[in-house]
């Protein structure tokens, strides 16, 4: 069955990806503040993108410094991330408010957050007028990573070590379970969607599930796969 959104839904549709916490720095101040709205832009050479309202204080001093950093949260930030939201820079030094640490950049000057999976400093490149949004081009000049969480690409291994993502109002989930693609393809060149082992994992998967379901019903089956994630 599928249902009609309104155009304003495709934002959400488009997350999840990993929210970022954007630090910035200008004349001895500091501001912090999540954007769920990034993205890659270019891989030669490298840029990324932060849609942001102008009127917002992030993008004042970006504009004003040239530069921001992208802090990416797991879990164990999940109430900072929100709080941060919640409550405009102008008059309250928000990293102070949250109790959350920092350590220096590399390159830029925007402070970088203690106890977040990754860090990416950015040199603005240029600012763009779509909407409502301003988006930020910017050259990530320095890229870290804790290497639990990161190598290549997110290892996902715990729910600790994962990025948190944004999917609207105060919700936000962890990415996991990792899912690796192995391509089959029949005599015809045609995609195999699901070999022998795959189909017989199914099925007890699917048999687990409907046992669990006929012992505890529908709501206990709910409730104990809440409790499990």
């Amino acid at each position: 069955m599928r249902r009609l959104c309104d155009p304003a839904d495709a934002r959400r549709l488009l997350n999840p990806g990993p929210v970022g916490i954007i630090t910035t720095a200008w004349r001895g101040n500091v501001n912090a503040a999540p954007v769920a709205w990034m993205t890659p832009l270019s891989i030669d050479p490298p840029r990324i993108g932060a849609a942001i309202a102008p009127e917002r204080h992030t993008a004042t001093m970006i504009r004003f410094s040239g530069a921001f950093a992208i802090n990416i949260p797991g879990p164990a930030l999940l109430k900072h991330t929100a709080f941060l939201g919640s409550l405009s820079g102008l008059e309250t030094n928000k990293l102070e408010a949250a109790g959350l640490e920092t350590f220096r950049p590399l390159l830029i000057d925007a402070p970088l957050i203690e106890g977040c999976l990754a860090w990416i400093e950015c040199l603005v490149e240029d600012a763009i007028k779509i909407g409502d949004h301003t988006l930020f081009v910017a050259d990530p000049v320095k890229v870290q990573a804790d290497d639990e969480a990161y190598a290549g690409r997110w290892l996902l291994q715990s729910r600790e070590k994962s990025p948190l993502t944004y999917i609207g109002g105060r919700h936000y989930a962890v990415i996991g379970d990792l899912l690796e693609a192995a391509i089959t393809v029949d005599e015809h060149g045609a995609l195999v969607t699901e070999t022998p082992e795959e189909r017989e994992a199914r099925l007890e998967r699917e048999a687990r599930e409907a046992e669990l379901r006929r012992l505890e019903g529908d709501e206990g089956y709910r409730q104990r796969l809440q409790r499990e994630s």
